[in-house]
């Protein structure tokens, strides 16, 4: 999996946030709420966001299978232990400091299954509510990303092509920043 990622993303680690920058001409944003509201406030909001995750997730990888790769920070090099059905892919040095006290790590967690609509809504409702963050979805090339964050959704397509077209296809979903933030 680094040598897919070293092929695709060669100029950012594998930080959702950080990829915008270096990626923008692959980059989309979608916004899970009308008029870029960013919590669902009822069960009728969380319907939204799922439809939104999950319409543009079957897009990018029906029929296939992904990693969703999961990131566990702490300010200790040692990987610590998580969930059972995912393994340690990589750790991360992101903030280096004399005091180690103040070095921060990032461990990153991949776990391999079939794409299935819903198939991660329990995560993706806890994304939302920013229960959790840092999440990435990928296929198995790892040529397409999905980081979804509370309050939407960033996309990283193959080409600048792919990413217009998936765009246009959303325009009612994007921020109306001249941005796209």
């Amino acid at each position: 999996m680094t040598d897919l990622w070293q092929q695709h993303w060669p100029d950012c680690a594998p930080v959702g946030y950080k990829l915008r920058d270096p990626y923008r001409n692959v980059w989309v944003r979608f916004h899970s709420l009308p008029e870029s509201k960013r919590y669902a406030e009822d069960e009728s909001e969380y319907a939204v966001v799922l439809g939104r995750y999950n319409t543009v997730l079957d897009e990018l990888f029906a029929g296939g299978d992904v990693y969703v790769i999961t990131p566990v920070w702490t300010n200790e090099a040692e990987v610590p232990p998580f969930q059972p059905n995912a393994s340690h892919w990589q750790s991360l040095l992101v903030e280096d400091d004399p005091d180690p006290e103040f070095r921060t790590y990032c461990h990153l967690f991949a776990a391999r299954r079939p794409w299935q609509h819903g198939c991660l809504d329990e995560l993706l409702r806890d994304i939302a509510d920013d229960k959790v963050a840092g999440v990435l979805i990928t296929d198995t090339q790892v040529s397409r990303i999905h980081h979804p964050y509370d309050g939407g959704a960033d996309i990283f397509l193959a080409t600048p092509g792919e990413r217009d077209q998936m765009r246009d296809r959303h325009a009612d979903w994007l921020s109306s920043h001249p941005s796209g933030l």
